[in-house]
C-alpha cells in the first residue's frame, strides 16, 4: 500500500484584490462615461475556471488545495483518489462549479442520500471508474471540498474489493514478530511480515458498523481500538515494524 499527497498553497488574495481593482476600473470608466454600463466588460474574470492540470476537477482559484492517492503494489491505477480544497467563494457557486465540470465527466449524479442544506451538501456520484463523493462545507469566507473517486477495476486487482454490503479489512504486519490481532470475537495470528507482499494479506469480509480489535506482540503492551466500516469500503489496519499500531488506512 502507498498513499501519495501532492499538496499545493494558492495564493487566493491576490486574485481576490485584482477582482477588486478591476469592479473599481469598471466602475470608474462608467462614471467617466456619465452613466453605469451593465454590459461592460471586467478587465479580469472572478469566476471559477477549471485548472487544466487538476487530477480531479477544482477551480485555478483556491487558497489550499491538496491530491491524495492511494495505491497498492502491482496495481498502477489509484484504488482511491481524493481531493481537498478551501475555495474563497461562496456555496452555491462551488456547487454549480461541480455540477458543470463533474457532468463533463460523465458523471452522474445521484439522488438517493443527497443531502443539501444552507452550509453543506453531500453528494453521491456514479462515475465511469466507480463510485465518488462530494462533500462541499461552507465556513467564515470560503467554502471547504472533499471530493472522492474509487476505482473499481484497481480495487478488483488488489484484492481488497469488498463483497456486496459489506466491507474489507486487510491485516498486515510489518514487524519481525508475530501479532496476534483479536477482531471482535475472532483471534486472527499474523506471521512476522505477513502482508508485505501482496496479495498474501488477510482479508475479512465485516458487516457495516463499528468493530473492535486489539494486538498482542511480544514486548510490548497490549493495545486496543475500533473501526467503524461502511459498506462497500475497504480498510487496511497494520502493525508497523517496530510493532506499532498504525491508524487504520482507507484503501478504497
Amino acid at each position: 500500500m502507498m498513499t501519495v499527497r501532492h499538496g499545493a498553497k494558492a495564493p487566493a488574495r491576490w486574485r481576490l484584490f485584482v477582482c477588486g481593482l478591476a469592479l473599481l476600473a469598471s466602475y470608474a470608466l462608467a462614471a467617466s462615461a456619465g452613466a453605469w454600463v451593465p454590459r461592460l466588460p471586467l478587465l479580469f474574470s472572478c469566476a471559477l475556471t477549471p485548472d487544466p492540470d487538476a487530477a480531479l476537477p477544482a477551480p485555478t482559484r483556491a487558497s489550499y488545495r491538496e491530491i491524495g492517492t492511494t495505491k497498492m503494489l502491482g496495481v498502477e491505477a489509484p484504488l482511491r483518489t481524493k481531493l481537498t480544497a478551501r475555495i474563497p467563494a461562496e456555496l452555491a457557486d462551488v456547487l454549480a462549479f461541480y455540477r458543470t465540470e463533474l457532468g463533463k465527466l460523465g458523471w452522474q449524479e445521484q439522488h438517493a442520500g443527497a443531502d443539501i442544506a444552507t452550509d453543506h451538501i453531500r453528494l453521491s456520484y456514479a462515475t465511469p471508474l466507480g463510485p465518488a463523493a462530494l462533500e462541499l462545507d461552507r465556513k467564515d469566507s470560503s467554502t471547504s471540498v472533499n471530493l472522492v473517486q474509487r476505482n473499481q477495476q484497481a480495487a478488483t486487482m488488489a484484492h481488497v474489493m469488498p463483497r456486496p454490503d459489506r466491507a474489507a479489512l486487510m491485516l498486515t504486519n510489518l514487524s519481525d514478530k508475530e501479532a496476534v490481532l483479536t477482531l471482535d470475537d475472532h483471534t486472527v495470528t499474523l506471521p512476522a511480515r505477513a502482508g508485505k507482499g501482496r496479495p498474501e494479506a488477510p482479508l475479512f469480509n465485516m458487516p457495516p458498523g463499528k468493530h473492535a480489535y486489539a494486538l498482542k506482540i511480544d514486548g510490548r503492551p497490549e493495545r486496543d481500538a475500533t473501526i467503524e466500516l461502511a459498506a462497500g469500503d475497504a480498510w487496511e489496519v497494520t502493525v508497523g515494524p517496530e510493532g506499532d499500531l498504525w491508524s487504520p488506512l482507507q484503501l478504497y
